[in-house]
């Protein structure tokens, strides 16, 4: 058993590692943002429909809940939309930065859609990540676009998760995944005519190393990591899983200046940005550890 635990907890090390390239295939990618997230929904909405296909656990839903499913999708593009653009027009560090913001948006939207009060302590943790997003935005001007775009993304992503939450109530957590992928496919594929006007390319067709990093990217950042998150979540709880998935911005940042060398970039307020977000990791983790033993006493 403690065999068994012990693969379990490499393997959620492993899939927060995998969860790191799908910023790191951002930066590679060299299409815009726009055609790399329409070509990952694409290309990860036909792997899972195969894969459904073969095990035979494909399922058709109801007209109302379809349309609510694909709504949720085309939030799921977005979020992508804005988070590849965060990193194109700053960097890798910057968009997974901004990303930590999620935190502080679930901490306004939720009690609002769910109705009820809001966690101020939640609120308090949230607001020290937005004073360091802030401090690398004012004494960095460079990245203040991309900056700003991570933050719509990061907006995008707690309405998504939120109401994906909602939803995912009455299907499979493998069928809200395919049609959230139609969804963003769909409505990303509707604005590309008007995108591409704005953002005009020379070529809408991806290289042969842009085809194999998004294949990647679809495969094993998208399907891969789903399924190997489904494994993990068999033998450790999700308050383990959440907690741990906290390290993802620290390990993109590291992998980020092995790769890109983005540390020759980065200044002194990036730096204590970082660590006040970080601050703000830690203080939300040993909340959560807290309160979770204090419910297990009472």
């Amino acid at each position: 058993m403690q065999e068994e635990i012990r693969k379990s907890f490499y393997k959620l090390h492993l899939s927060i590692v995998i969860s790191c390239f799908t910023s790191i295939f951002g930066r590679l990618i060299t299409l815009n943002e726009g055609l790399l997230v329409f070509d990952r929904l694409l290309i990860s909405f036909c792997i899972l429909f195969s894969l459904l296909l073969i095990k035979k656990r494909f399922c058709f839903v109801k007209l109302k809940e379809l349309f609510k499913i694909l709504g949720v999708g085309f939030l799921l593009g977005f979020h992508w939309l804005f988070f590849y653009g965060s990193i194109k027009y700053a960097n890798v560090s910057i968009g997974i930065i901004c990303f930590s913001l999620v935190s502080l948006f679930t901490a306004l939207i939720e009690p609002v859609i769910n109705r009820h009060r809001i966690s101020f302590m939640e609120l308090f943790f949230s607001l020290i990540t937005l004073s360091g997003i802030m401090l690398i935005f004012h004494f960095d001007s460079r990245y203040q676009l991309g900056i700003m775009l991570g933050v719509i993304s990061s907006f995008l992503a707690a309405l998504y998760t939120i109401t994906n939450k909602k939803v995912a109530v009455h299907h499979p957590s493998v069928t809200m995944l395919l049609y959230e992928f139609l969804g963003g496919t769909i409505a990303l594929g509707l604005i590309m005519p008007v995108y591409l006007h704005f953002f005009p390319v020379q070529t809408l067709i991806p290289s042969f190393r842009d085809i194999v990093y998004l294949l990647l990217l679809s495969f094993f950042c998208t399907i891969g990591l789903y399924f190997l998150q489904i494994q993990v979540l068999k033998k450790i709880s999700a308050f383990t899983v959440n907690l741990t998935y906290n390290l993802e911005p620290v390990y993109t940042v590291i992998l980020a200046m092995i790769i890109f060398q983005e540390n020759k970039d980065l200044n002194a307020a990036f730096y204590i940005g970082m660590g006040l977000i970080i601050l703000s990791v830690i203080l939300q983790s040993l909340s959560v550890v807290y309160s979770s033993k204090c419910s297990k006493n009472l």
